[in-house]
């Protein structure tokens, strides 16, 4: 009897001898953090952009024929830690209108790009503006530009609405027009408040729809000192598309649109 009481006394004590290391083990393992949850960048993501539009977003205008800003702004996103790769799907043509686009948008081969889309990117508006300045080309009013800025609002309100029907979840990125003839027509002040009154109505429109965001770009070809217009005078050149980049990328970390996008993804 006396032996199963020692024995039992012993056993008693080596087990509770040995848990307290453990706890202490189990404490140190907390205390260190290893069980925090990795940062967002541990793991870089792939990046899916579908950009849509006009020339702009085709690259008329470089020279090296890769895309216009979409070269430059993939090489600064994918110098992120959290991103792996930024796939870009252009669906820019020449030429095109905001009424051509939204009938371009029903095409099944954009609906299923943006459908699997994070970032959707938007370059439209200035052929509208070039369509009213050759019809008017003799007898220029600013009234008349005025009265299809109307129209307009309304066609971009549709073609942001029906990407975000497409995908809620996407990033929405519309960019602004710039003056380009400013070369040609100097002389004409009106084109500085036509353009610029576009822009206040793009910017209104994209101000409806949380995920959307309006980057100014015009001020860009005002104030550099040196040439950004192609041979043309009307798209830009490499220089210009770079810098077009560089406003995107800025206004991507400003906004912190990577990261909305990888979250609602």
């Amino acid at each position: 009897m006396k032996k199963f009481i020692i024995l039992l006394f012993c056993s008693i004590f080596v087990f509770s001898g040995c848990s307290t290391p453990y706890k202490e083990q189990k404490a140190r393992i907390t205390e260190h953090g290893y069980k925090q949850i990795p940062p967002d960048d541990f793991i870089p993501k792939d990046l899916r952009v579908v950009s849509i539009g006009d020339s702009l977003t085709q690259g008329v205008g470089d020279v090296k024929e890769l895309g216009g800003y979409i070269p430059y702004l993939k090489e600064k996103l994918e110098s992120q830690k959290d991103i792996r790769t930024a796939d870009f799907i252009n669906f820019g043509i020449k030429g095109n209108r905001s009424d051509q686009l939204l009938k371009r948008l029903d095409q099944p081969e954009v609906q299923t790009a943006i459908q699997n889309a994070d970032i959707v990117m938007i370059t439209i508006g200035g052929n509208d503006v070039m369509k009213v300045f050759k019809q008017n080309l003799t007898h220029l009013k600013l009234e008349t530009f005025l009265q299809e800025e109307k129209y307009y609002r309304e066609r971009l309100t549709n073609i942001i609405e029906l990407v975000s029907s497409y995908n809620n979840q996407a990033e929405i990125i519309l960019m602004g027009i710039y003056n380009p003839f400013m070369r040609w027509f100097a002389d004409i002040k009106e084109m500085d408040q036509i353009i610029s009154t576009w822009n206040d109505t793009s910017s209104d429109v994209v101000d409806q729809f949380d995920q959307a965001y309006f980057v100014p770009v015009a001020d860009i070809f005002y104030n550099y000192e040196e040439d950004l217009l192609y041979t043309d005078y009307f798209h830009p050149n490499n220089k210009g598309y770079e810098l077009i980049a560089a406003r995107f990328y800025t206004y991507f970390n400003e906004h912190g649109i990577v990261e909305k996008a990888f979250q609602n993804g």
